[in-house]
């Protein structure tokens, strides 16, 4: 069928190739194919991304491998996933992103999986953060308690309590729902 002398194939790569957040198909961690919105979020040219690991958007070797797993459960048990997360551009700046995840091979979800970047942040202004300030921000906006954090990335729970009164401290919560509010944009 052909619709404004474009065929269905046509009308889906400029879907997917205009569409209003940054979509890329992955195989084992590596970018087999994005579109312009995703390399543009990112700060890169398309041409630069396609055939890399997503190791290059990611701010260290450290956080490209714990990143790995979050998710990864949930994603063998339903095939979908989401969270937000501070990633970097290409020049360096972060910003808050809306990651999801859908497998297409549950017993190995990372083996072909389509994902979706949306930038967030100018509903979520990013606040200078250290990496280790970032990865507890993004468990407990995705529900987790000091214990489970703990255990994720391997340090203590008085620790993870430890970076979370840094954290109330930094934004000027009194709790951490008042900062989990805070972090997602919500009215206190």
């Amino acid at each position: 069928m052909k619709e404004d002398g474009l065929d269905n194939r046509a009308l889906r790569d400029l879907a997917f190739d205009h569409a209003p957040v940054g979509l890329v198909l992955t195989e084992n961690r590596i970018i087999k194919a994005c579109n312009r919105t995703f390399a543009e979020i990112f700060g890169y040219e398309r041409d630069e991304l396609v055939g890399q690991s997503f190791r290059v958007l990611y701010a260290s070797n450290e956080e490209f491998h714990q990143i790995r797993d979050v998710g990864l459960t949930t994603l063998m048990g339903g095939n979908r996933y989401t969270d937000e997360r501070i990633m970097p551009r290409k020049d360096g700046s972060l910003f808050w992103c809306r990651f999801r995840a859908h497998s297409l091979t549950p017993d190995d979800p990372l083996r072909r999986a389509i994902l979706s970047y949306a930038d967030i942040s100018d509903h979520r202004p990013y606040v200078a953060l250290s990496p280790r300030e970032r990865q507890i921000v993004t468990h407990l906006l995705g529900g987790k308690t000091s214990k489970e954090i703990a255990r994720l990335i391997d340090i203590s729970p008085r620790t993870v309590e430890y970076y979370r009164s840094r954290l109330l401290k930094k934004f000027g919560a009194s709790n951490v729902t008042e900062l989990l509010a805070q972090l997602g944009g919500a009215p206190v």
